[in-house]
């Protein structure tokens, strides 16, 4: 059974033969993700939730510059408050909470960048195939000053460890796809953009063909062992970072294109 493409502009969603399609569809912004974005794919892993026909699903970005650069800076501006800051985490927990708990396999076909947000998606997913030009990473120590959300620091450590958590994001470097595949980030490489969609639809059809229950199972097994910080432990790191000096500074070096001047305060 297909349904009909639903768009919001920004993100797109199909379901063809029971393999549901998510296209982050900002590609003159490289994919950034608005709030509207985030709460979107939150409804669509649940609406999947309840549609027992839908077996897979395929996360992707449009154009090959990126499958997601994290949020939308501009989004931050609006930034007053202790309560603005943790209601921003508390959302992107929700949000990736629910995509992690979607019951079916999630693949990631990540093309070009997959950064911040983006990479906080990818950790979210099952499978997460890139092609040689993917690049993957936490850069905000360079760019924001901010924090990642406490629920995406456990999904990192839980994929490449406490140590390489670590130098990933005080080095604020990005991974060139090999080392990804190496550390984990991912789980798969293809050459180019045409072979990656080729391979995520191959994918979603095999996984589709198996037992839903078996990996349903599964699947929640494996996120259950994992431990996990809540938001509410993190709560003093949250505001720590989103209420300083340095957060403000880095987001107004980003909008206008200048280097951070660092203060610790």
């Amino acid at each position: 059974m297909n349904a009909p493409t639903t768009a919001n502009e920004d993100l797109l969603y199909s379901v063809t033969d029971g393999i549901a399609r998510i296209t982050f569809n900002r590609p003159q912004a490289r994919n950034a993700m608005t709030f509207a974005m985030y709460d979107r794919m939150a409804e669509i892993c649940q609406e999947i939730n309840a549609d027992r026909s839908i077996k897979a699903l395929i996360l992707t970005g449009a154009g090959d510059k990126a499958f997601a650069s994290g949020t939308d800076i501009s989004q931050f501006r609006a930034f007053k408050t202790a309560q603005d800051a943790l209601d921003y985490e508390a959302r992107i927990d929700r949000v990736l909470g629910t995509l992690e708990q979607c019951r079916v396999p999630v693949i990631a076909a990540i093309a070009g960048a997959c950064t911040g947000g983006g990479a906080g998606i990818a950790a979210c997913c099952d499978l997460r195939i890139g092609t040689e030009t993917t690049r993957m990473g936490f850069p905000i120590a360079r760019t924001l000053g901010n924090c990642l959300s406490m629920s995406n620091i456990s999904r990192v450590v839980s994929l490449v460890g406490p140590a390489r958590t670590k130098d990933l994001i005080f080095r604020a470097r990005l991974v060139e796809a090999q080392e990804a595949l190496s550390l984990g980030l991912l789980t798969e490489i293809v050459p180019d953009v045409e072979t990656l969609q080729r391979r995520a639809d191959e994918t979603a059809r095999l996984v589709a063909s198996h037992a839903p229950l078996t990996l349903e199972t599964t699947k929640e097994a494996v996120r259950r062992i994992r431990p996990t910080l809540s938001r509410e432990q993190g709560e003093d790191l949250i505001l720590k970072a989103y209420m300083s000096e340095d957060f403000r500074e880095g987001m107004d070096a980003f909008l206008n294109k200048r280097t951070p001047n660092w203060k610790g305060k």
